[in-house]
């Protein structure tokens, strides 16, 4: 399977890497999350070149992660904010920081800690069953595949 159908998969995991499985694009929406918003902003901090910023933040937009909005108009430039669904990839970027905070931190600990805004208290981000609020571990789930899945699998499996 090539790259670029990696997306036509029956599998979420594959769906959402189509659009966010690079380490560019998530480190743009890291530092949308931290405020950023302006192309040279994040060109200066991630150090990548123009044309793959550029590349990017044009899919980004096409996905409706993040909204492209003029701020200065006698030269065209552009701000590039989280929409509503760009803004539903906090859990994602929240999971990976505490697994690396975990796996990585090199002995140094986290270089960030996150305060709610409600409570004014520091938080780390849990994964809790919707239904009964009972912390999840990985061993506590089971994976069961809908009719979705094998309608979407028939029909590929009848491209082929």
């Amino acid at each position: 399977m090539k790259w670029e159908e990696i997306g036509n998969q029956p599998c979420s995991i594959a769906r959402a890497l189509s659009v966010l499985g690079d380490r560019w694009t998530l480190l743009i929406i890291r530092n949308s999350f931290l405020g950023m918003h302006r192309f040279d902003d994040f060109q200066e901090n991630l150090g990548l070149t123009r044309h793959v910023l550029s590349d990017r933040l044009k899919r980004l937009v096409e996905h409706q992660i993040l909204v492209k909005t003029p701020y200065m108009d006698r030269q065209e430039r552009f701000e590039y904010r989280l929409t509503e669904k760009g803004l539903e990839l906090y859990p994602l970027l929240m999971a990976m920081n505490t697994w690396a905070d975990k796996w990585m931190d090199e002995g140094l600990g986290s270089p960030v800690q996150y305060v709610h805004k409600r409570c004014g208290q520091v938080f780390k981000p849990m994964m809790v069953c919707s239904e009964c609020g009972e912390l999840l571990h990985a061993k506590q789930v089971k994976a069961v595949f809908t009719e979705a899945y094998y309608t979407k699998l028939n029909q590929l499996n009848q491209v082929v």
